[in-house]
């Protein structure tokens, strides 16, 4: 609901600031005092496009503020919540024009774009008369009218829910197909090498095992000629050995006829020596006995080496990543394989979720063919009691070739305003006039359902007068009376209906013009009431006439 709307510098308005009530609040003024320039300034913060022709003259800005309460607005509130706009059950709109031309957007105080300011828009107000911002006209939203007239909501959604699901896993179907013929081409890629692979039958650690084996062979001669010439050192030589020598030593220190713990101490260590070198003499003759030279081994060992080495390159890979490289590659052809023995059940799945779309779609075009019927029966009447007697409304299901987010149908209001005339678009034949008052009648029917709290109505009395501007102000009072309704109007039997009225006056001072709103309490609306009714010489006819108007009203 809107709750407060401040004009500033904007056209002929220099400054003004109106608090709003729910009900019907009516607007009424001379011609040219400006009675369309609060809707003209809430479609600039709805997101309308102008230029700085709207700023007044002599100043440097126009400023446009409108405050709405939104605790029961689910939609806006998520809307802001899901933006991080939220700001404790309100919303703030501000637009600013400069007399450059530039424009300047924020909500909740935030900047935005002109889109977001739409976007938001269209969840808390919609006006209806000869301005760009009427949802009316959009197929989109005589859907969106029709589901919630019919309490179709939920189906729409499970409909849209399930139409997003089919298309994600027909997606994934057609990049499966799509990838086939590059997948066979990969399968034998891969297969062929698992299998070169398995046939190498390289095992894990293997080339660390015959690098060091390789090694071993390769230095086999030199090691046993160092071994020998180590046992000659240690023994086997006759003339000069180790052991022999170690001998001599302990026989001479041993005839020494002194005796002293430190020479006792010297033998005993010669004595371990001797031990040592004969323990080490023996081992030496093992080694040497184990060390027999393998020609036929050491050339196995490097084929098998130059194999691996050749293997790698042309993988293109390191010796050390080969055996790695095997495993992954088989681990790409499972997966593959295994994805491929999926397609049959992937594509089972997106027929059923295709099959339980269509069911639902189906159900959803059945059930709005049942409320298109009982909502255009019910629109008709209305606007048959607005000055259109001969009118026939018309709400037409297209069907669509294949079923979308929405259903199987594109939904269209269609009009016949005269006798003889085939339906029409409602966008394309209806005056400015006729579609005022088919908004009205639809909005009657459907203000129970409505999600958009406040309707604005611009001059939707064009070209009616005595008893169906009745009518139409009963029916503006009727929708007032379960949300918000503002009405521009010149008939007093409009403005009289009004649970608030307001007055705007162009005055004149000091050579400035300007427009300013006042809102009207008993004397003065009854005053108002009046000069709608009788034009500017009031008489006590007209006062009295004005104010059993106002009398009927309320015992209505």
């Amino acid at each position: 609901m809107l709750t407060n709307i401040s004009i500033t510098n904007f056209a002929i308005v220099e400054s003004l600031e109106l608090e709003l009530h729910k009900g019907m609040t009516v607007i009424s003024g001379e011609t040219g005092a400006g009675k369309s320039i609060m809707v003209d300034a809430l479609s600039l913060c709805l997101g309308a496009r102008t230029d700085s022709a709207v700023v007044r003259h002599g100043e440097n800005k126009a400023e446009i503020n409108a405050t709405f309460e939104i605790n029961n607005n689910t939609a806006a509130l998520k809307w802001l919540r899901d933006r991080d706009l939220e700001s404790e059950q309100s919303c703030s709109l501000r637009r600013i024009i400069t007399k450059e031309g530039k424009s300047k957007a924020y909500i909740n105080n935030r900047p935005c774009t002109l889109s977001d300011l739409k976007s938001v828009g269209a969840f808390l107000i919609d006006i209806h008369g000869q301005h760009e911002h009427q949802s009316l006209l959009k197929k989109s939203a005589q859907r969106t009218q029709l589901d919630a007239f019919g309490e179709l909501n939920p189906l729409a959604q499970k409909v849209k829910k399930q139409f997003h699901e089919w298309k994600q896993i027909k997606t994934e179907l057609n990049a499966r197909l799509n990838r086939s013929a590059d997948q066979d081409a990969r399968i034998q890629l891969l297969t062929y090498q698992v299998q070169e692979l398995e046939q190498f039958a390289l095992k894990e650690d293997e080339l660390k095992t015959l690098e060091e084996e390789q090694n071993f062979l390769a230095t086999m001669a030199d090691a046993q000629q160092k071994a020998y010439q180590t046992s000659l050192m240690l023994s086997e030589d006759e003339n000069n050995n180790i052991q022999s020598l170690l001998n001599h030593a302990l026989l001479t220190a041993s005839s020494i006829q002194t005796r002293t713990p430190q020479l006792q101490s010297a033998c005993d260590l010669m004595n371990e020596a001797l031990i040592q070198i004969e323990e080490a003499c023996s081992s030496l003759s093992q080694y040497q006995d184990s060390l027999e030279q393998n020609p036929s081994r050491l050339s196995e060992v490097e084929q098998r080496l130059s194999d691996i080495y050749n293997t790698a390159r042309k993988h293109k890979t390191s010796p050390e990543m080969l055996f790695m490289l095997q495993e992954s590659i088989t681990a790409d052809l499972n997966d593959i394989l295994g994805s491929n023995e999926n397609l049959d059940t992937l594509k089972e799945k997106e027929e059923l979720a295709y099959q339980q779309l269509t069911d639902s779609a189906t159900e959803l075009t059945e059930c709005r063919i049942q409320a298109k019927d009982r909502l255009s029966a019910n629109v008709e009447e209305q606007i048959h009691g607005l000055g259109m007697p001969y009118a026939q409304f018309q709400i037409h299901c297209h069907p669509l070739d294949e079923v979308t987010v929405n259903g199987f149908e594109e939904i269209e209001y269609m009009i016949a305003s005269n006798p003889g005339q085939p339906a029409q678009p409602l966008r394309k034949v209806a005056s400015g006039g006729e579609l005022s008052r088919i908004s009205l009648g639809i909005q009657v029917v459907t203000a129970s359902t409505s999600t958009i709290p406040t309707l604005i109505f611009d001059e939707v009395d064009v070209g009616i007068s005595g008893g169906i501007a009745e009518v139409v102000g009963r029916m503006l009072r009727s929708v007032g009376s379960k949300g918000q309704v503002f009405c521009v109007t010149h008939l007093a039997q409009v403005a009289a209906q009004g649970h608030q009225h307001l007055l705007v006056k162009k005055e004149v001072e000091e050579q400035q013009t300007s427009s300013a709103v006042t809102t009207l309490k008993s004397k003065d609306r009854t005053v108002e009431i009046a000069r709608l009714l009788g034009g500017l010489e009031l008489t006590q006819q007209t006062l009295a006439h004005a104010k059993e108007m106002l009398g009927n009203v309320h015992l209505q």
